[in-house]
């Protein structure tokens, strides 16, 4: 028999991931405080939720989707949350993206109650939630992580246990860094280009064969040229992810320099009013800089 599955955070990401486990039959209710994407998700077969704690009364497995570490906190552990819900043996997979010391500290105050947290941080954005294909990665004890396996492969295709409660999120900030740094090479490499007066279309079609090119290069490279800057993932969620790294960085004594270098990028690009923009936006910083525009011909 399938595991009841609560669903807590159905905006962008969430709302095709509690879709896709619809798919795959599960049973889900789920909740927000946007009532209209609890609503759409209700429609596509799924029950509605009063609060966290309702949702967790009703569900062998908690997942949670929210933007960032107090967001996951209240819902968790305030009034009305996930853990006044649960039940010993419930398992709480969050899969929002947090600063790993905050989910070592939730996962210590929900286990004197005998429920067992995973922390499991997506990449892939909006398009890769939708289609399923999210890589997915966990960090939680083994015999969770296998409970929960089946679930988690119902919204991704890459889905990889790597170490105790907070790995997962230490990789999600390895991963964001490397994502933010990919997307700032490529935004200065087709600025040069455009300035110069090379057609950037064939500069993308020429290097995106060789060692340049990567996931992040033919994702954001189409994007920019069309001057779509509609969020798959907003620069204001990258900075948080980056501060979050920063932060740890720093808590652990690892430099670094080039993830606080785009992080101000990012932050200028706030200040100009580009914070919902995707962070494929970032070749916006260096278009104002060059005084010129990255577009097919």
């Amino acid at each position: 028999m399938k595991k009841r599955i609560g669903f807590i955070g159905v905006g962008i990401m969430g709302k095709p991931m509690a879709k896709n486990l619809l798919k795959a039959g599960y049973e889900v209710t789920c909740y927000d405080i946007n009532s209209l994407a609890v609503d759409e998700v209700v429609k596509a077969g799924a029950k509605k939720g009063d609060s966290p704690k309702q949702v967790a009364q009703q569900s062998d497995v908690v997942i949670t989707m929210l933007p960032n570490s107090p967001h996951v906190r209240e819902v968790v552990l305030g009034e009305n949350g996930v853990l006044e819900g649960a039940r010993e043996g419930l398992i709480l997979v969050d899969m929002s993206s947090i600063d790993p010391i905050v989910s070592r500290e939730i996962s210590a105050k929900v286990s004197e109650k005998g429920v067992i947290m995973l922390d499991a941080p997506v990449s892939g954005g909006e398009p890769k939630a939708i289609d399923g294909t999210l890589s997915i990665m966990v960090g939680g004890p083994e015999e969770a992580f296998k409970q929960v396996e089946d679930i988690l492969k119902a919204m991704g295709s890459s889905v990889v246990l790597v170490g105790d409660i907070g790995s997962g999120n230490v990789t999600k900030l390895a991963n964001q860094i490397i994502v933010a740094l990919n997307i700032a090479a490529m935004s200065e490499a087709l600025v040069l280009a455009a300035k110069a007066g090379v057609d950037v279309e064939k500069v993308y079609k020429a290097i995106r064969g060789g060692l340049a090119g990567s996931a992040v290069l033919d994702a954001k490279a189409p994007m920019v040229m069309n001057r779509n800057f509609k969020p798959g993932f907003r620069i204001e969620l990258h900075i948080k992810d980056l501060m979050n790294a920063l932060d740890t960085g720093h808590s652990v004594g690892a430099p670094l320099p080039l993830t606080s270098q785009v992080m101000e990028i990012m932050q200028a690009l706030k200040v100009d009013g580009k914070a919902m923009d995707d962070h494929g936006g970032i070749i916006q910083y260096y278009e104002k800089l060059a005084k010129t525009e990255v577009k097919k011909q």
